[in-house]
């Protein structure tokens, strides 16, 4: 395999050194012409990577895989998960691999992580690939997140493989480049967990704690202050999302990091009308990761974490147990506060308005309002201008009073998001090669709080006709 110039990118394989039980070497299926579908420079740039050497030979065959630079060893890692609520103790990635990582401009590590580059070991009977469509929705709405504010795995490129992968039709290939703080799940701990090997799960916890909380190395127990750490960033986390109105579609336990970035953009989207039974994928007939319930979720999620952390918080199971469950307990706490502080943002409001939002969320499904819009137009109604609020004017009459800041509400809440219908159509476009609408909406996005004449149709809900929406995750 030829070797990239050191010059280039520079990638270090510490996870596979710390922990080689939980890596398997692999290497990316070659792809004959790779082609550039999207780059994405800014991230190029915070990385400390030529865009320009991305864009060449080299640089292509290093996003699909095919060159490897000195220094990294590419591995698929293994982890377990809870798959809608049914443990799996092997999952692992099955169509992704570890580049590396990186040092980025800020001197921060970050992963380097192709996703479609071919089965693995982990493969469990699928082909390894994936379609321009999943991955350029995954690189769409991860930067979308982004540009929200929302901890987020990044999208640095997605490149066309000139190969056709079979779905329920056969589909022009990419592999996506992806970037995190790392992907470490909940489901690696799982995985660490079940070997019953302590020895691992207590070098996993501390390569946890080196890489993405390193004040719990200092507590008088630092395998507990992990476990509280990541509790805090998830509550925080999904509070972002609820306030949003993002529904992430497969809050499985090996899709919960523990950096708190959100990760795996397959059957996610965003509610448009509100409603908390508001369900996208596919194949969540239960309706088990519905908007209401990601909280929930999360919760349960951290659970199965603490669950896998029990080794190593006592020696004595029972004490163990009281410990975690107590930890735990600081979740739902942490969430109400993120998600009430937030809403108060997003209303304009400085201090408390307890009993105005929580009156809030049934007034907007009864009203079946657009959950987007419904705010910037609380601005415009702010500022004593022509709002369309059918429904509210009790609400209002006393919200009014309280003086809301329809300057900080407008930098709170967004006018364009990744709305459904217009993913859909740049979606389809660059299937069949039209990339333009694709980079329309990917400029629109990126400056989701600023209202722009003539993108009126960005912050417009989907048209009637559009039907009931369902996502899918891309395998």
């Amino acid at each position: 395999m030829s070797v990239a110039p050191q010059t280039a990118v520079v990638l270090d394989d510490r996870f596979r050194r710390e922990l080689p039980e939980m890596a398997i070497p692999w290497k990316a299926e070659s792809v004959a012409e790779p082609r550039l579908l999207v780059l994405n420079d800014s991230l190029a740039s915070e990385l400390g990577v030529d865009a320009a050497w991305l864009r060449s030979g080299d640089g292509l065959n290093f996003l699909v895989g095919n060159l490897v630079p000195d220094g990294a060893d590419p591995v698929a890692q293994a982890y377990a998960g809870h798959q809608f609520g049914g443990f799996v103790p092997r999952l692992g990635d099955g169509r992704a691999l570890l580049l590396g990582e990186l040092v980025d401009a800020d001197g921060h590590r970050r992963d380097l992580h192709l996703k479609g580059s071919g089965a693995t070991p982990f493969a469990r009977g699928g082909d390894g690939l994936a379609a321009v469509g999943p991955m350029l929705r995954e690189y769409l709405v991860s930067e979308a997140m982004h540009a929200l504010g929302i901890p987020t795995t990044r999208s640095l490129a997605v490149v066309a493989t000139g190969r056709s992968v079979q779905r329920e039709t056969a589909l022009p290939g990419a592999v996506l480049c992806r970037v995190a703080s790392s992907h470490l799940r909940v489901g690696s701990f799982q995985y660490a967990a079940m070997s019953g090997d302590v020895d691992l799960l207590r070098r996993l916890a501390d390569h946890a704690i080196a890489r993405h909380h390193p004040g719990a190395a200092d507590a008088e127990q630092p395998y507990l202050a992990l476990l509280d750490a990541v509790i805090a960033a998830q509550a925080s986390l999904v509070a972002r999302w609820m306030l949003v109105g993002f529904v992430h579609g497969v809050m499985n336990t090996d899709n919960m990091t523990i950096s708190g970035e959100t990760i795996d953009y397959g059957p996610c989207a965003f509610m448009e009308a509100y409603d908390p039974a508001t369900v996208f994928s596919s194949i969540d007939f239960w309706g088990r990761y519905a908007y209401a319930n990601q909280p929930a979720i999360a919760e349960w999620n951290l659970g199965a974490f603490a669950e896998a952390l029990l080794p190593l918080l006592a020696e004595d199971r029972e004490r163990a147990v009281a410990v975690a469950v107590e930890t735990l307990s600081g979740f739902r706490p942490r969430y109400d506060a993120a998600w009430s502080a937030g809403m108060r943002t997003k209303l304009g409001l400085s201090h408390d308005a307890d009993e105005l939002i929580s009156e809030l969320p049934q007034l907007l499904e009864h009203n079946k309002v657009d959950y987007t819009s419904f705010f910037r137009q609380l601005s415009r109604a702010a500022r004593g201008e022509s709002a369309d609020l059918p429904g509210f004017d009790a609400w209002l009459a006393r919200w009014l009073p309280l003086g809301p800041d329809a300057d900080a509400m407008d930098r709170a809440n967004p006018v364009y998001i990744p709305r459904n219908h217009l993913v859909e159509e740049a979606l389809a476009a660059a299937t069949e090669g039209d990339l333009a609408p694709l980079e329309q909406f990917l400029d629109v996005l990126a400056a989701p709080y600023r209202e722009r004449p003539g993108f009126e149709r960005y912050a417009e809900p989907a048209p009637e006709d559009f039907g009931a929406y369902q996502t899918f995750c891309g395998t």
